[in-house]
């Protein structure tokens, strides 16, 4: 039995499965509520739902990567878990809070620790008005959607969306949009980290858009406020040679 209290929290694959049973085995395992220190095992998706399963904990995360993608995990290794974590570098990650509200007149709060995007529900079109800061940027964006993210997601959705990879502890957001028809030039735009984003769907009847954060959804949005939530920030432990920070500078060069 470890003396450092550990929880596990596994994706459904039999891989990450049978990780779990044998780490439970090696290191005894608690509840994340007694835990000093919660281990993810999967992928990037399966951190990212630890995040928002128990980040109000306030307990530090390990993932180790049984998954396709593991750009927040570190590699798998049954053995010196223990001593892999107590030489771990801390990462705090701030996530986004999302307020969308629909057209039913319901308002649904959630946070992103990689992005929030707003996509076109329909053939049509989505036509947004950007506002940043209480202005006015964009009279009328036309494309199939936009997102704001953050640096540590910079690298997911933003970069295949052709958005600036963002530095960690960098302080900024990007908001980028996705296949925008009007401006046609405009390739998006880095804001301060403590800029507020709000998206108001125009013609909502008729070019309804739906808005994510992470992966809650909500469905027919009207308008979608985006603010950073540092009041929910979570703290990642990457192995020295798995540094969070250079391998986004790292893409960088890719």
């Amino acid at each position: 039995m470890s003396a450092l209290r550990l929880a596990f929290v596994a994706a459904r694959t039999q891989a990450a499965q049978a990780a779990h049973a044998a780490l439970r085995e090696r290191y005894g395992e608690c509840s994340a509520e007694q835990a000093q220190v919660i281990v993810a095992l999967g992928g990037d998706g399966m951190m990212l739902h630890t995040l928002h399963r128990h980040g109000a904990l306030g307990k530090p995360f390990y993932g180790m990567k049984l998954g396709t993608v593991g750009f927040l995990l570190n590699r798998f290794d049954d053995a010196g878990l223990v001593e892999r974590i107590e030489r771990a570098n801390a990462t705090e990650l701030v996530p986004l809070q999302m307020r969308a509200q629909s057209e039913s007149g319901g308002s649904v709060t959630a946070l992103a620790f990689n992005e929030v995007s707003l996509l076109r529900q329909t053939r049509q079109t989505a036509h947004l008005r950007v506002h940043v800061n209480g202005k006015v940027r964009l009279e009328e964006l036309v494309c199939d959607g936009a997102l704001v993210a953050t640096p540590a997601g910079s690298t997911a959705y933003n970069l295949s969306a052709h958005g600036p990879i963002l530095p960690l502890g960098s302080q900024v957001l990007a908001l980028t949009p996705l296949a925008p028809f009007r401006p046609r030039r405009w390739r998006g735009a880095i804001l301060r980290a403590d800029s507020q984003v709000v998206f108001e769907v125009l013609d909502p009847d008729k070019r309804p858009v739906s808005a994510t954060a992470d992966a809650h959804e909500v469905r027919h949005v009207v308008e979608v406020t985006v603010r950073d939530a540092h009041e929910h920030a979570a703290t990642v432990l990457f192995d020295p040679d798995h540094n969070l920070e250079e391998r986004i500078q790292n893409e960088q060069f890719a």
